[in-house]
């Protein structure tokens, strides 16, 4: 087969102040790793020089020496990243991840030229970004990772951010300081009992479910009835609710990738077995059946995957119309965890019960107890004193 003969087109054009120049957009040859072609853009003061710069560049790619020059910015750099990045992580995680990019990152830092990035230039947005930012620590490190990935590619020998230091006064919540997002078991109690009072009693079991079991938001709305094993009253967690690009819901791993059963008391089973009966009634009427044995537990009216941002609707419906304390869907988790403790489970049984692969998560939802168990553990110390 013959080898398609490059053509060079030399273009020329006038600069500003009046000078002359000549470029020439060149085939320069195949990269090994890519496998891709490379193509750059050559300029000279005359078409002499210019035919020297383009026999100096194939030489280089010849003997392996040549450096491809177009990566010049952050977003150049951030552009080769992202394809990588792609590869290594979960839709999900991509799609938040370019969000944090696309809203805070760019704007900020993509005109840059990526070697004359320096520890004041990252200062400065890192403590914009704490200010402005509730997890303005998870952009910098975000940030850091490109300027990570151009040390790799030997356009840069050091990163910066690394030498950042992270300001004491950072962005606040929403939530009030005083307001943990968690409920009592007295507040648990309240909200489950008008909860129950919904028309809509699916909304009453997945709350349930949350609150006695500590599963994950996502993974709740991934479960399927073959997860629910009623005769030993245990269910399964071995998937949750992604969501891609265009905002698409698939279903993926948990967060840890682990699976992990655990066992439920009666009455929750008995609340599942009860809305398994009224989802089979009501679903048979909007044309579906529901007695397959990848049914969801949990599904819209198109018998598909909920959105998860509809269960904050749900939730806000009960606390507003009820004047409940407000927490997020998420804080039934949290709910989970702290009456466990309160209970008197160990550290270790609510790391595996909810599943997180580093105990520090557990801990940190630990030094975050109700008042009551805090009360209770200074009673239980004067009590063993006696004095």
């Amino acid at each position: 087969m013959t080898k398609k003969k490059e053509t060079t087109t030399v273009e020329e054009y006038t600069l500003k102040n009046g000078e002359k120049r000549v470029r020439s957009k060149i085939y320069v040859g195949i990269d090994n790793l890519t496998g891709e072609e490379i193509r750059t853009t050559v300029t000279a003061k005359s078409s002499r020089e210019l035919k020297q710069k383009i026999l100096k560049i194939k030489s280089d790619f010849a003997n392996g020496n040549y450096k491809k020059k177009q990566v010049t910015t952050y977003q150049d750099v951030f552009d080769l990243w992202i394809k990588v990045y792609e590869k290594k992580v979960e839709e999900s995680t991509f799609v938040k991840t370019t969000g944090i990019f696309r809203n805070h990152i760019l704007p900020a830092m993509g005109t840059y030229k990526i070697d004359k990035i320096n520890v004041d230039i990252c200062q400065r947005h890192v403590d914009e970004w704490m200010e402005k930012l509730v997890n303005g620590d998870k952009t910098k490190s975000y940030a850091a990772l490109v300027m990570r990935f151009a040390i790799k590619r030997g356009y840069i020998q050091t990163n910066p951010f690394d030498l950042v230091d992270l300001p004491r006064n950072r962005k606040k919540s929403n939530i009030e300081p005083e307001t943990e997002n968690f409920y009592t078991k007295e507040q648990l109690r309240h909200f489950l009992y008008y909860a129950e009072q919904q028309p809509n009693y699916k909304i009453y079991a997945f709350f349930r479910i949350l609150a006695y079991s500590g599963m994950r938001k996502g993974e709740a709305l991934a479960l399927t009835w073959q997860d629910i094993n009623f005769k030993e009253n245990e269910i399964s967690i071995n998937k949750a609710i992604g969501q891609g690009k265009s905002q698409r819901l698939y279903i993926k791993t948990t967060k840890t990738g682990s699976e992990r059963t655990i066992k439920m008391d009666e009455a929750t089973m008995t609340v599942l077995k009860e809305w398994k009966k009224k989802q089979q009634q009501a679903y048979l009427m909007l044309g579906y059946n529901t007695l397959n044995k990848d049914q969801l537990v949990f599904s819209n009216t198109k018998n598909s995957l909920i959105q998860p941002s509809k269960t904050n609707d749900w939730l806000k419906s009960i606390i507003n119309k009820h004047n409940l304390p407000a927490i997020t869907t998420h804080g039934f988790r949290h709910t989970h965890c702290s009456l466990l403790f309160e209970a008197g489970a160990k550290i270790k049984e609510v790391q595996d019960r909810l599943g997180h692969s580093d105990i520090k998560t557990t801990m940190d939802i630990y030094a975050h107890v109700t008042k009551q168990a805090k009360e209770d553990a200074i009673q239980k110390f004067n009590n063993y004193l006696n004095y």
